[in-house]
């Protein structure tokens, strides 16, 4: 029992960095689309279903960097892990994008067929795009930080960036 524990505790804490990541830049990409779809018929996800997206998005990363066709370049110039992951990442984005406004428009139309017609009618591409924009940055960032990461160590990372930790009093 202890041994299930200990690997769900390592699980959690391994998920909890792309997890708080999401939670914080989806609630920024909430928030440009609401002021993007200022007097439209956008109604923007609530908290809990950022949360949950966060959650899914969290164990996607870390499942996905278990994938041995997602880190193809180990050896190259970070560039290449860099790329080739936020190429990928950027690639379920859209398709998870697609498929939130698809369900929206979906319930209106009263059933998937006519859900994607209507989304194709009536989509703003410029606002789509613009997400996408951001998503992109935002992944690019993520991408980066996980490889420097992954080469620099991360407690050197952590000593650069918080300075030294103070040593456990016992």
């Amino acid at each position: 029992m202890r041994r299930v524990l200990e690997k769900l505790l390592e699980e959690f804490l391994a998920m909890l960095p792309p997890t708080i990541f999401f939670f914080v830049w989806l609630h920024i990409v909430t928030f440009v689309r609401v002021l993007m779809a200022k007097g439209s018929h956008y109604e923007p996800l609530d908290a809990l279903s950022i949360t949950v997206w966060a959650l899914i998005l969290g164990k996607a990363v870390l499942l996905a960097d278990n994938l041995p066709v997602i880190n193809l370049y180990p050896h190259k110039p970070l560039v290449y892990n860099v790329t080739w992951k936020t190429a990928i990442y950027l690639l379920v984005a859209a398709v998870m994008h697609y498929v939130e406004r698809l369900f929206d428009f979906s319930r209106e139309a009263g059933g998937v067929a006519a859900g994607n017609a209507k989304l194709f009618a009536e989509i703003v591409w410029p606002h789509f795009w613009a997400v996408q924009i951001i998503l992109l940055v935002l992944i690019v960032m993520y991408c980066t930080m996980v490889e420097l990461i992954r080469v620099i160590g991360k407690e050197k990372v952590r000593r650069l960036f918080f300075g030294p930790m103070p040593l456990p009093v016992f």
